[in-house]
């Protein structure tokens, strides 16, 4: 299990981490739907005009529907991020596949009509079977984390991190709720302050904020 998990971080070996082409960016967001947060970001995404990637949990697409629609009809592409936050190291990969991919899945489609195909685990952790057993799914990890999880860090640092560490091809991660283990409950609310003014000075640098499923 920690092999594997390395050898993505270091070398992206069958994973999606980093766009190729110039001036594309993508924003994606773990954890949830969150029935308060979500509905900012959203607002907040709409008034950049900027196109994101959801991970989101299938416990929490099954207890707010509602957002899951609204992310699709306001042109975001949906992923998975397991049913529940728990991480792959913990579970078998039948379980995995069955109870967490599939019954996301299937919850995920049942409200928008489009099947998710991509998928990010838990805290990035993968289980070896990953690459083996899940084949329909395309595996994403990301090129910048900036601890967002984080409460004092969205206030002190994130703005100055994510305008300085954005680049060409960034997969940025960042997470629309603080309700998982490690997570500051505040967190995302520090974290939208933040975002608003990154978006706010990014657009002098002609980017082109994308889906995951847009970028090469």
């Amino acid at each position: 299990m920690f092999v594997p998990s390395m050898i993505t971080r270091i070398t992206g070996f069958g994973v999606f981490r980093k766009g190729t082409i110039k001036k594309q960016v993508a924003f994606t967001f773990d954890d949830g739907p969150h029935p308060h947060y979500t509905p900012k970001l959203l607002d907040l995404l709409k008034l950049y005009q900027v196109k994101a990637t959801f991970f989101v949990l299938g416990s929490q697409a099954e207890q707010n529907p509602e957002l899951i629609r609204r992310m699709d009809r306001e042109g975001h592409q949906i992923g998975i991020h397991n049913y529940c936050h728990t991480s792959n190291w913990m579970m078998l990969p039948s379980t995995i596949k069955r109870e967490h991919l599939d019954r996301s899945a299937d919850i995920i489609e049942s409200i928008v009509g489009i099947r998710p195909n991509h998928y990010r685990p838990p805290w990035g952790l993968i289980n070896i079977f990953d690459f083996f057993r899940y084949k329909q799914y395309r595996i994403v990890l990301w090129s910048l984390k900036a601890g967002d999880w984080n409460s004092r860090v969205c206030q002190t640092q994130l703005q100055s991190t994510l305008l300085g560490r954005i680049t060409d091809g960034s997969v940025i991660l960042l997470h629309d709720s603080g309700e998982t283990m490690g997570a500051d409950r505040n967190a995302p609310y520090f974290m939208l302050q933040a975002l608003e003014e990154v978006l706010n000075q990014l657009q002098t640098r002609n980017l082109h904020f994308v889906r995951l499923d847009e970028m090469a």
